[in-house]
């Protein structure tokens, strides 16, 4: 398997400045979500001013960032015009639905440098570039996979009528989308035309491109959080956080935990898997490589070049959580990707259709032993939007879950 680093030569950051002030090191987040605020939080511990981009008033990181933007990061000169205007050493996307044709232009011209690379946020920012590097170019092991530009290619991709095609049952999903967004598992024809649907309307941006994918009889899945930071060489090199394991309903994070029991010869080949792709993409910071598994079998599923939502479970299970080992790893600082205990989360929905929304049962759920929240400050509640978390520690993953679980359900939100 290739590790080649492939991308401009990286430059990190010498010394670190004072925000606010001409020697300030500027760090610009595209996309500041739950995830990215987190991340925004970690930089201001190491004296990093912060310039949080969304395409939303209010977002969350926009609310503890130093300074804040709303754009529409799918359009080029939009994007280009506040970052020459805000001058940040690094750019760091945060989500797919960015102009990256821009970042590569941004990063060639030498303006930012772009986290990992700007060719790394363009071939991960839809399922078809990284689907294709992985399996076509690198060689490892994925389900087997087609594309679709239409509800008559979509009918032909999983049975082309002569025996052939990907067959039931079957995932549709946009070839750009997040967190399950039009994501649907197919098991006859009669599902079609609904999947088809679903996918139009869930991706990130107005495109009508699917990917069909085979599906796995796997055992488990898991998110191997990757760091390429540099180490005491000076060299980029590559650590592995504890696996990840996670449930996922409908394609959207619901719970992880860590570490995910698994076989030594199951986490050698997730480890195997996640250097090459990686090492590929190239540049510093945190990826989240998602994997099946079973048994021994390990395939391929996804990759993130950022902080991956199922790692939210490291804010109490490691001695660094992922976005203190990304916000480390892309200024070139030491990282410690050690597990500090057994940890689990589970996510804390909205649960009603509402903007300005309240929670109430906030004492009730840190009074749960080894507990903890992180509330998102998101500005508008949907049924099944994601409005916070609970973490929890635990002598086992088990007894970690159950506590999160608990703690999760005593948050109720409510119209203010």
């Amino acid at each position: 398997m290739s590790n080649t680093s492939i991308g401009p030569r990286q430059h990190p950051i010498e010394r670190l400045g004072t925000p606010l002030s001409p020697s300030a090191t500027r760090v610009m987040l595209l996309g500041v979500g739950e995830l990215g605020k987190e991340v925004i939080i970690a930089l201001q511990r190491l004296g990093v001013e912060t310039i949080a981009v969304d395409r939303y008033a209010d977002a969350p990181g926009m609310q503890v960032a130093h300074r804040s933007h709303v754009v529409t990061m799918t359009d080029g000169p939009s994007l280009r015009a506040i970052i020459e205007r805000e001058r940040p050493h690094l750019v760091v996307p945060e989500i797919e639905a960015i102009a990256t044709d821009m970042l590569l232009e941004i990063e060639n011209e030498g303006i930012a440098e772009v986290i990992p690379t700007a060719r790394a946020t363009r071939l991960t920012m839809n399922r078809e570039g990284i689907r294709r590097l992985v399996a076509e170019e690198l060689g490892l092991p994925t389900s087997p996979y087609a594309f679709a530009d239409s509800l008559t290619g979509l009918y032909a991709a999983i049975d082309d009528g002569q025996g052939g095609g990907i067959g039931y049952p079957c995932l549709v999903k946009p070839t750009m989308s997040s967190s399950g967004k039009g994501q649907s598992l197919l098991r006859g024809a009669d599902d079609v035309a609904k999947a088809w649907d679903y996918a139009m309307q869930g991706g990130r941006v107005s495109q009508s491109r699917i990917i069909v994918e085979g599906f796995i009889d796997f055992e488990y899945e898991i998110t191997l959080l990757t760091v390429r930071a540099l180490g005491a060489s000076g060299e980029v090199e590559t650590c592995f956080c504890e696996p990840v394991g996670h449930l996922q309903v409908n394609g959207d994070y619901v719970e992880s935990w860590q570490p995910q029991p698994m076989s030594e010869a199951a986490l050698e080949k997730s480890r195997a898997i996640a250097r090459a792709v990686t090492g590929n993409l190239g540049g510093r910071g945190l990826f989240g490589v998602e994997l099946f598994v079973r048994g021994d079998q390990v395939w391929f599923s996804e990759v993130s070049p950022r902080p991956h939502d199922t790692g939210l479970v490291t804010l109490a299970s490691q001695r660094f959580s992922e976005f203190e080992l990304h916000a480390r790893a892309i200024l070139g600082l030491p990282v410690d990707v050690s597990l500090r205990t057994p940890g689990a989360s589970a996510v804390i929905y909205g649960g009603i259709d509402a903007k300005g929304i309240a929670f109430a049962g906030v004492a009730e759920a840190l009074s749960v032993p080894g507990s903890d929240l992180r509330l998102f400050g998101k500005p508008e509640s949907f049924m099944k939007r994601r409005m916070g978390v609970a973490v929890a520690t635990g002598e086992d993953t088990t007894q970690a879950l159950s506590r999160a679980r608990l703690a999760a359900s005593r948050v109720k939100p409510l119209i203010a």
